[in-house]
């Protein structure tokens, strides 16, 4: 069994923002994969599908992004679901726009979501980052809030959507590399 969350915040007022595209990541592969409709369950927006005999589920929490990690605990127990088949779709402003990396385990570099999981189900997950960038000016004194405003602002339909859009379907047509951890292969798609 394996267990696909995508990290962001619930809502409309959210659903383009920068911090977002891990729930447009789950939506993407929900789509690609015919997925059924989500459902909400347990604090949590969730659809199951059985693809080649193995279960998998697709999880957009409903916490909002400081508490992910209570939809993770829920599913991960009730399923009893193993770290080893846990991935986790975040932003990360430390890699330009469209860049992938993939890291099992590590620290939480800041990213609430990211601490909010390591607290209830441990640190030892696969982690799938999507570059979104940092903000072009960063004055040292007000670091924290230029993020935050970032992360929580809109995709910029010009400048951002091209790659945002291929990026979104590379992940869902090859989401199934990352299920057998062929991480290589899927990275050579980016």
């Amino acid at each position: 069994m394996y267990l696909f969350i995508g990290l962001g915040n619930p809502g409309k007022k959210y659903s383009k923002n920068r911090h977002n595209i891990g729930f447009m990541v789950v939506d993407a592969i929900s789509k690609e994969k015919c997925f059924p409709i989500f459902s909400k369950k347990n604090n949590s927006y969730v659809s199951f599908k059985n693809i080649n005999g193995e279960k998998l589920i697709l999880l957009k929490p409903d916490t909002f992004m400081n508490n992910s990690g209570l939809s993770a605990l829920n599913l991960k127990s009730f399923y009893n679901i193993d770290n080893e088949n846990i991935y986790v779709f975040h932003d990360e402003i430390d890699l330009v726009p469209s860049k992938i990396k993939i890291k099992k385990g590590g620290g939480h570099n800041g990213h609430n979501g990211l601490k909010s999981i390591d607290s209830y189900i441990g640190k030892d997950y696969h982690r799938i980052k999507i570059g979104v960038g940092r903000p072009k000016i960063m004055i040292k004194e007000k670091k924290d809030e230029l993020i935050s405003k970032w992360v929580l602002s809109d995709f910029q339909k010009i400048d951002e959507e091209k790659w945002l859009k291929k990026t979104l379907q590379t992940i869902s047509q090859n989401f199934e590399d990352l299920k057998e951890k062929n991480f290589e292969k899927f990275l050579l798609n980016f």
